[in-house]
């Protein structure tokens, strides 16, 4: 289809507003599920409340917020993002209502797990990010963007993540691996958008209020420290106590920290809308550098305790 032909057929839906774009249903749900996750664990936390699902308190409050509020905020990005990315018409009307149902029944299953059963919850729950990659995948290969291919591999592993996660909690009553995993590549995805999009609307702005220094463009830094950030997190999934990984953490951290330098943030202070992107980026290395500077920790402990 020719992107005139798209744009028509973008002007001339008439179904549902709140259908009409990808990040409406989904960003919605997700601040909707983030305020009724809290209204349900702070109460299940206290011991003043059970709901009837498999889950402990604690994995369920960080399946939720992982597989449940951070999957909506991903959906509610990626549909909106790739019809830009490939020119393509994006999904609208009732096939994103429809994915937007199954996320919801997801929400529900995990909820009702205990009742409904450990195994068809996963069914249910899984079944969204399944669809969702596929659906992306669709649009990306029919777009031929095949750039992009590298935001789809990181959806298949937070699709991993939840198959691992309800693996562990029908097997051993517990999540490990499924949450690292989760966390994982949403901090990957984190910096390989958040390296176009931060750099972006930074040097847009500054190109027109604030001529002078711009963010550096994607080098070969930027790939060297998406490469070390990755091998940092796959450490730390396997073994996250371990001295090894301590020291990735810490090197990705260093470098995430001067990759954010290099996007001239404070140049933006008179944008607070510019300004927030830089901030919320900065958890990133803030997160590699803690999570390094832990592993080191209690590799330490250990030493001490076997002395």
């Amino acid at each position: 289809m020719s992107a005139p032909a798209a744009l028509q057929r973008r002007r001339d839906y008439a179904g549902p507003a709140l259908f009409a774009y990808g990040f409406r249903p989904f960003f919605l749900a997700a601040g909707l599920w983030a305020a009724f996750g809290i209204l349900l664990w702070l109460p299940q936390y206290l011991g003043l409340l059970t709901i009837p699902t498999a889950f402990g308190p604690l994995d369920w409050h960080i399946h939720e917020m992982m597989y449940g509020y951070v999957a909506a905020a991903i959906a509610g990005f990626l549909l909106t993002a790739i019809p830009n990315w490939t020119g393509r018409l994006p999904v609208s009307g009732w096939p994103l209502a429809a994915l937007a149902a199954l996320w919801l029944a997801g929400r529900i299953a995990i909820l009702c797990s205990g009742k409904i059963g450990g195994i068809a919850a996963a069914a249910i729950d899984v079944s969204f990010l399944v669809t969702l990659a596929a659906v992306a995948a669709r649009e990306i290969v029919s777009g031929k963007n095949w750039r992009n291919l590298r935001v789809l591999v990181m959806l298949g592993v937070l699709a991993l993540g939840n198959v691992v996660f309800h693996a562990e909690v029908l097997t051993k009553g517990a999540a490990d691996y499924g949450i690292r995993l989760s966390i994982g590549a949403v901090i990957l995805l984190i910096s390989l958008i958040g390296g176009r999009i931060v750099p972006s609307f930074t040097n847009n702005w500054l190109a027109r209020n604030n001529p002078g220094r711009l963010p550096i463009p994607f080098s070969r830094y930027d790939g060297a420290t998406l490469a070390l950030s990755a091998l940092a997190l796959v450490a730390w999934i396997a073994m996250p106590a371990h001295a090894v990984t301590g020291a990735l953490l810490l090197a990705a951290g260093i470098m995430q920290s001067g990759r954010l330098a290099r996007w001239a943030g404070y140049r933006t202070f008179a944008d607070r809308l510019v300004l927030v992107l830089h901030v919320g980026y900065a958890f990133v290395p803030l997160g590699f550098l803690l999570l390094g500077i832990a592993a080191l920790t209690d590799e330490v402990v250990k030493e001490h305790l076997t002395v």
